[in-house]
C-alpha cells in the first residue's frame, strides 16, 4: 500500500497554483507600469501642445534664471568687491537695479502690440549705430578689459553693442517680412541686400572695439534668418565659408585671441600661465562635485577665478551648487530655447516668425558660447551668460528680448483664444461674486440645558 501511494503521488501532476498566480501578478504589474508610462507620455505631450505652454515656459524659465543669477552674483561678487575696496554688496545692488529696470522693459515689450515692435525697428537700429559711433569719441568711449565698446556718462556706463543685437533682430525681421509679402525673397539680390550690408555695418562698428564675442552672436543671428527664409544651399554654404575665413583671419592676426584658442581642452598649468582663467574654471567644477560646496563656500572666487561674477559665473555655480545646479541652469536654457522655437514655428506672421527665431538664436548662441568657455570646450569670448551673469547692458537687452518673445507667444492665434477664454471666465466669476449675496451665518444663542 505504501508503494502504491508513493507511485500515485509520483504520477500526479505538479501543483503550479502559486507560480501561476505570481507570474500573472507580475504580468499585470508590468502592463500597469507600461500603461502608466504611456498615460504620462500622453499627458506630457498634451501639456506641451497647449497654446499657452510656450508663454509659460518662457516666463517661468526666464524668471528662474533671473532669481538664480541674482543669488550667484551675490555669492560670487562680494569677495571681488571687497578686494577692490568697495562694499560687499556693490555688484549685487547694481545687478538688482538692472533686473528691476529690465523687468519694466520686459513688461512693456510683452504688453505692446506686435505692430509697435515693427515701428520701433528703425529707431532702435539708428540709435544703436549712433551710440556705437560715439564709442570712438575720446572722453565718451571707454575701454574695459582691452575692448573699447563702452560709453561713459559719469554716473553710469552703457555697452551699445548689446543693443545692436536687439536692433538687428527687429530690423531684419521687418525687412524680410516685407520682402516675403512682396514675393522677392526668391531672388538672391533681394535676399542678401540690404540684410547682409546692414549686418556688416553693425559688425564693423562692434569689431572696432575688439568685441569678437558679440560679433559671433550677430553672425549666428544672420545665418538663422537666412535659414528661416529658405536661402538656397549654395548661397548658405558660400556665406558660411566667407564667415569662417574672416573669423580665422581675425583670430590669427590678434595674438591674445590665438592664445585663447590654444586654451581649449587644457587640463594642466602652462609655464607662462596663459590659460590661468580657463584652468581654474575647470578646477571650480571639480571642487563642486555632485552637490557643490554650498552657497558662499566656494574657494575659487577668492582670487583664483577672475571674473567669477561675469564671464565665469557658470563655473562659480558649479563649485557652489554642484552638478545639480549646472544641469538646472542648462535645463532652464533648454526650456527657453524650446519655447522660442515653438513660438517661431507656431505663427503665420512672417515678422513674428523671423523675430522669434532671431531672438531665440541670440539667447541660445550666447549661452552656448559662455557655457563652452567655462567648460573649456570653446575659447574664452568674454560674453556674459544671458539673464544670469553680472552686466547691466546685457541684462537690459536680454530681458527686452524675452519680453518680445512673450509678446509673440501671446499673439499666436491659439494663445489669443486661450487668454480670452481665461479672462472671460475670471470676469464671469467676478461678476457672480458681485451679484450673488454672501451667506451670512448668525450664531444661535445657546439654550438652557436640560436637566437629567
Amino acid at each position: 500500500m505504501a508503494g502504491q501511494t508513493r507511485g500515485a503521488e509520483a504520477s500526479a501532476p505538479p501543483q503550479r497554483g502559486p507560480e501561476l498566480i505570481s507570474a500573472t501578478s507580475t504580468v499585470f504589474k508590468t502592463e500597469g507600469a507600461i500603461g502608466r508610462l504611456k498615460a504620462l507620455r500622453e499627458r506630457l505631450r498634451w501639456t506641451l501642445n497647449r497654446p499657452l505652454t510656450p508663454y509659460y515656459l518662457i516666463l517661468g524659465s526666464a524668471s528662474l534664471l533671473l532669481v538664480l543669477g541674482l543669488v550667484m552674483v551675490f555669492s560670487s561678487s562680494n569677495i571681488t568687491a571687497i578686494h577692490q575696496g568697495l562694499p560687499g554688496l556693490y555688484y549685487f545692488r547694481k545687478q538688482l537695479v538692472a533686473v528691476v529696470l529690465g523687468a519694466l522693459l520686459l513688461v512693456a515689450a510683452a504688453r505692446v502690440p506686435v505692430a509697435v515692435h515693427r515701428v520701433l525697428a528703425y529707431p532702435v537700429l539708428l540709435g544703436s549705430i549712433g551710440a556705437m559711433v560715439l564709442v570712438a569719441v575720446p572722453g565718451i568711449g571707454m575701454k574695459v578689459n582691452g575692448n573699447r565698446n563702452w560709453l561713459n556718462f559719469g554716473f553710469f556706463q552703457v555697452q551699445p553693442s548689446e543693443f545692436a543685437k536687439l536692433a538687428l533682430l527687429l530690423w531684419a525681421a521687418d525687412l524680410l517680412a516685407r520682402k516675403q509679402r512682396a514675393g522677392t525673397l526668391s531672388q538672391w539680390k533681394h535676399l542678401l541686400v540690404p540684410l547682409v550690408p546692414g549686418a556688416l555695418v553693425l559688425l564693423m562698428l562692434i569689431m572696432l572695439g575688439g568685441d569678437m564675442g558679440t560679433s559671433m552672436i550677430l553672425v549666428a543671428m544672420v545665418f538663422a534668418l537666412l535659414w528661416m527664409v529658405g536661402a538656397p544651399l549654395r548661397l548658405f554654404v558660400a556665406t558660411l565659408g566667407i564667415a569662417v575665413v574672416a573669423c580665422a583671419a581675425l583670430i590669427i592676426t590678434v595674438p591674445h585671441r590665438l592664445d585663447r584658442l590654444a586654451c581649449i581642452g587644457i587640463t594642466r598649468p602652462t609655464p607662462n600661465q596663459d590659460c590661468f582663467q580657463a584652468l581654474h574654471g575647470l578646477y571650480a567644477f571639480a571642487l563642486g562635485g555632485p552637490f557643490g560646496t554650498g552657497l558662499g563656500a566656494g574657494y575659487e572666487k577668492w582670487g583664483q577665478l577672475p571674473e567669477a561674477h561675469t564671464d565665469f559665473i557658470f563655473a562659480a555655480t558649479g563649485e557652489e551648487i554642484g552638478l545639480v545646479g549646472t544641469l538646472s541652469v542648462i535645463g532652464l536654457f533648454a526650456a527657453l530655447g524650446y519655447a522660442g522655437i515653438r513660438v517661431a514655428i507656431g505663427t503665420k506672421d512672417p515678422f513674428v516668425r523671423y523675430a522669434a527665431g532671431a531672438a531665440t538664436t541670440w539667447i541660445m548662441a550666447q549661452a552656448v558660447i559662455n557655457l563652452g568657455s567655462a567648460l573649456g570646450l570653446l575659447p574664452i569670448a568674454g560674453v556674459p551668460l544671458p539673464l544670469f551673469s553680472y552686466g547691466g547692458s546685457a541684462m537690459l537687452s536680454a530681458m527686452t528680448a524675452v519680453g518680445i518673445l512673450l509678446c509673440f507667444a501671446r499673439s499666436v492665434p491659439g494663445a489669443k483664444a486661450a487668454l480670452a477664454a481665461r479672462s472671460s471666465k475670471s470676469r464671469f466669476r467676478t461678476g457672480l461674486r458681485r451679484v450673488l449675496p454672501r451667506r451670512r451665518t448668525t450664531a444661535k444663542a445657546p439654550g438652557p440645558r436640560r436637566e437629567r
